[in-house]
């Protein structure tokens, strides 16, 4: 029966739903995890990354990309869709200094991105993006914000967030374990979303991209080194909750 509803993007099923809406979502929960975790002064933007062909270049694999100086996205879903909205967003931010000279502020870009999207549900001969984007940056007062977009084109602005492969398990760890007032430092940000990443990643097969923000400071992509030290540091941490739970038993 579905088949009958799907035909066209502009087209209700009887319960109300656009299912062209509903398969772009799909494709975002089968797409690997990206996590995004907002502090007093900083944004981390974490993403799970298939580890690439011996011979391929992994400069070309991203999954957090620069939108401008102060602004960066993290997405799940289709590549291919990302890039198309990555160099639309990109164009924007640099019009946007051009004809206003001040830089976007975060929730115009999403915004700006949220519409695009909403366009591709109510136009025949379309079809939705299969991407939600996460994209986190300052305003000009200095203020961190971490906005999601999904692929119907609605958008929100949240602490700490997750979005594709199993994005509900790590979206309770994070309703569970974070506190805005104990992240206090870029480390602390970027231990917590390495975090929810380690609740789904699967580190046999893929690995983890972290991208730092601060204020007046450029974009800083962390070494894989960096990364696994961070990884050393969580499962000692989990190793010593296991022997203090033994020692009440």
């Amino acid at each position: 029966m579905s088949s009958h509803y799907d035909r066209a993007i502009t087209t209700f099923s009887p319960d109300g739903q656009l299912l062209q809406v509903e398969y772009a979502q799909e494709a975002v929960r089968r797409g690997l995890s990206a996590v995004g975790v907002r502090g007093g002064n900083c944004i981390v933007l974490g993403v799970e990354k298939k580890s690439g062909a011996r011979l391929q270049e992994d400069r070309t694999v991203r999954k957090v990309c620069a939108l401008d100086h102060h602004v960066a996205l993290a997405f799940a879903g289709l590549t291919a869709d990302a890039r198309i909205l990555i160099n639309r967003a990109q164009i924007e931010c640099q019009s946007h200094r051009l004809n206003v000279e001040d830089p976007v502020s975060v929730e115009y870009i999403t915004r700006y991105l949220a519409c695009i999207k909403q366009r591709y549900t109510q136009s025949n001969g379309r079809r939705p993006f299969g991407i939600s984007c996460i994209i986190g940056g300052f305003d000009s007062d200095g203020s961190p914000h971490l906005f999601k977009t999904q692929p119907s084109g609605a958008y929100y602005e949240y602490k700490a967030l997750a979005t594709g492969r199993s994005d509900n398990i790590v979206r309770e760890f994070f309703e569970k374990h974070y506190r805005e007032e104990n992240i206090k430092t870029a480390s602390d940000a970027a231990k917590m979303a390495i975090k929810g990443l380690l609740e789904v990643a699967q580190l046999s097969q893929n690995t983890l991209d972290v991208v730092i923000m601060e204020k007046d400071k450029p974009q800083q992509l962390l070494e894989q080194s960096v990364i696994h030290e961070y990884i050393g540091i969580i499962e000692k941490e989990k190793e010593a909750e296991l022997e203090k739970k033994k020692q009440k038993k």
